[in-house]
């Protein structure tokens, strides 16, 4: 029997989403499920979420939910970390300090000001989960999903020994849409995407062994509802030749050419960005909604007699059976460090390019080098992260000032002086947050 630790299990949606997908894999029918969150409600309400599924498919697993860490994770084989450092009330700050020096941010969680902030109160606590991981089941495969990936998924990878990749689900999410576009099936679509986190380019795109590209740029190009879906990658695409992989809403927050301007905001970041709305803040406002109604949306769900068994698109799954199930190998995009695999971006940092997962573990595979002008965008992004990190893990002030200057969007907005102001303000504000930081 197996046993597979979720730590964050509060985090209801990913949760029993993530554990559909695990049991409907024959080698995990009968493994044991440990949820663990600091949070005894919302961890209840994910417990009632896993035996409705374990019941609904006749499966032989079990369940345990605690909020000891230990528990859940000595003996594991596997572990899902789904986190949040701080409510939406502290990471509020990130967003709103930077819109009241004029840098207009949409999610917030990944790169920039609040992403940076983000993980500086989030690496210590995922640092304390692998020191835990180390001593309680060192062989584990470890899979992380919180945000900001790229920075957190680096500081693990480097300042411990566990074995640890992060999952973002925009890469086939992406490929999918394409595909949708130009009225293929993905059983015949083919692609090479790396790059960075939220910032992965599709190399190559192809269907059925041909360039896919000029089929999806004629769409993008003859029909508006397909333009307006995607406004901000798709004004990229046309202008880089390459395709992104994150949303609308995010990448705008990751280039100097969509939010440094309200007639720019207006004309590509308020309407038609699909998913994700590109207008201020727009995360923030969604989970202050949330903050009313989670429970609601919860009970909902426990109360409906069917439930979908079928599996997902996320990745965990398949890499689990890949390392510690029946051994099927599994190809994926996952964030590993860049020893050797891009050429042009920086040795050692934080790179999401395929990664083939099998009875050894983790084999990411080599992709070369970038389009030029694609790395000169990615590297800045991935050099922020960098200094990020170690500025986080030094406890350097400096360094995340740096990191917040280089930044493309901020850059594009303020001074150095400004800046300096508002990095010295969301100190303040993240205070009580930041250990590894002395404060006068």
């Amino acid at each position: 029997m197996k046993k597979i630790a979720f730590i964050g299990a509060g985090s209801f949606d990913f949760t029993r989403n993530l554990v559909r997908d695990i049991l409907s894999y024959p080698a995990f029918a009968d493994c044991t499920i440990a949820l663990m969150d600091i949070d005894p409600e919302r961890l209840d309400y994910s417990r009632q979420a896993v035996e409705k599924i374990i019941k609904a498919g006749a499966y032989g697993a079990n369940v345990i939910a605690t909020t000891n860490r230990a528990e859940v994770l000595d003996g594991a084989d596997g572990v899902i970390i789904t986190i949040l450092q701080g409510g939406v009330q502290v990471w509020r700050h990130d967003i709103e300090i930077p819109k009241k020096y004029g840098v207009d941010i949409n999610v917030g969680d990944t790169r920039g000001p609040a992403g940076i902030f983000r993980a500086l109160r989030t690496i210590p606590v995922m640092l304390d989960i692998c020191r835990d991981i180390e001593r309680y089941c060192p062989n584990a495969t470890v899979l992380n999903y919180t945000n900001p990936m790229a920075m957190l998924c680096r500081a693990m990878q480097g300042e411990t020994d566990v074995k640890v990749t992060g999952l973002c689900h925009s890469v086939q999410g992406t490929a999918e849409m394409l595909a949708g576009w130009i009225g293929a099936s993905m059983d015949d679509i083919t692609y090479l995407c790396a790059g960075i986190n939220h910032q992965a380019w599709y190399l190559d795109f192809k269907w059925k062994g041909k360039d896919a590209y000029p089929y999806i740029k004629k769409a993008i190009m003859s029909d508006k509802n397909i333009y307006n879906q995607e406004q901000v990658r798709n004004e990229m695409f046309l202008n880089l030749d390459y395709y992104v992989t994150e949303s609308s809403g995010h990448n705008s927050e990751y280039n100097p050419w969509f939010r440094k301007r309200q007639d720019l905001i207006e004309e590509y970041c308020t309407s038609g960005t699909g998913w994700n709305p590109g207008e201020y803040a727009y995360i923030l406002k969604e989970y202050l909604k949330r903050e009313h109604t989670w429970k609601v949306d919860i009970e909902e769900w426990l109360e409906k007699n069917d439930i979908d068994l079928n599996r997902g698109k996320e990745y965990a799954a398949g890499i689990l059976n890949a390392i510690i199930g029946d051994g099927t190998l599994f190809k994926f995009n996952g964030n590993v460090r860049n020893f050797g695999l891009i050429d042009n971006l920086p040795y050692g940092c934080c790179v999401e390019v395929p990664v083939l997962a099998s009875k050894r573990g983790f084999d990411p595979i080599y992709v070369g080098a970038l389009p030029r002008h694609l790395a000169a965008l990615t590297g800045v992004n991935a050099q922020c992260e960098e200094l990020a990190v170690e500025g986080a893990m030094e406890g350097n002030k400096k360094k995340i000032f740096h990191a917040i200057c280089m930044d493309p969007l901020t850059s594009a907005v303020l001074s150095l002086n400004e800046i300096r102001e508002m990095v010295d303000e969301m100190f303040a504000a993240n205070k009580e947050w930041l250990p590894q930081f002395k404060f006068d």
